[in-house]
């Protein structure tokens, strides 16, 4: 795994915590469908089946919620970490640049907006302070 490999999987824990909550509030919409029946035709008596249709969505939706319960557990201790070992770096334009990068999920441009350097400047100082970060965080990435 590279240095950028390693700095971009918060963003992808993000992404992927996302989804499953967008996952489940389709699941949550869909029970407020599961009660809507037509009551106009003719029903024929039949012996209950086991547990009424929605029963299975809510339990979908509970492990669900567990589960991104996990992922953010998992998303705030290497949001942490991570965040820690850029805050080692020497430089603050460093730690500035990577946070931006890989914390906030800045672009380059917006990043040179924001420090005021341009933008050939601020890919030059990324290259560095990725330099950087892979000899002091080698042990733990």
């Amino acid at each position: 795994m590279t240095t950028k490999e390693y700095l971009q999987r918060l963003e992808k824990l993000d992404t992927i915590i996302n989804q499953k909550i967008t996952e489940m509030d389709n699941l949550k919409n869909m029970l407020t469908c599961i009660g809507s029946f037509d009551y106009s035709k003719d029903r024929v008596q039949t012996s209950p089946e086991g547990d009424a249709p929605f029963v299975k969505t809510i339990e979908k939706i509970c492990v669900l919620q567990e589960e991104i319960n996990r992922e953010i557990d998992n998303f705030v201790d290497e949001k942490h970490k991570i965040i820690n070992q850029i805050q080692s770096l020497s430089k603050r334009i460093y730690i500035d640049i990577l946070f931006k990068r890989y914390v906030e999920y800045k672009n380059f441009e917006k990043i040179a907006v924001e420090t005021g350097y341009s933008y050939d400047h601020v890919i030059h100082l990324h290259g560095h302070a990725l330099q950087e970060f892979e000899k002091l965080a080698y042990n733990s990435i």
